[in-house]
């Protein structure tokens, strides 16, 4: 394996409260970082490939049960904050 080194920057991100734990919760699940896990799912959608495997998947459908996370792909362009 050939050891690729980069740059990491601090990034201060807004993210749908939900999908964050689930996200986290996949990420301890994998014994990663959620940087690294983000930028796993990044770089593979970047070339257009599934980043989860059928153990992932499984997974990811128990915490979003856990996590009453009811959204789906088709809602990625749809969200919006509530006014306060």
């Amino acid at each position: 394996m050939v050891t690729k080194y980069i740059e990491r920057v601090q990034s201060g991100i807004r993210i749908e409260k939900r999908i964050l734990k689930v996200l986290k919760g996949l990420a301890e699940y994998h014994d990663l970082s959620l940087g690294d896990l983000l930028e796993g799912i990044v770089l593979h959608a970047f070339e257009g490939k599934a980043p989860f495997g059928a153990e992932s998947r499984k997974k990811i459908a128990e915490l979003k049960k856990v996590y009453n996370l009811d959204l789906t792909s088709a809602d990625s362009h749809k969200l919006a904050e509530r006014k306060k």
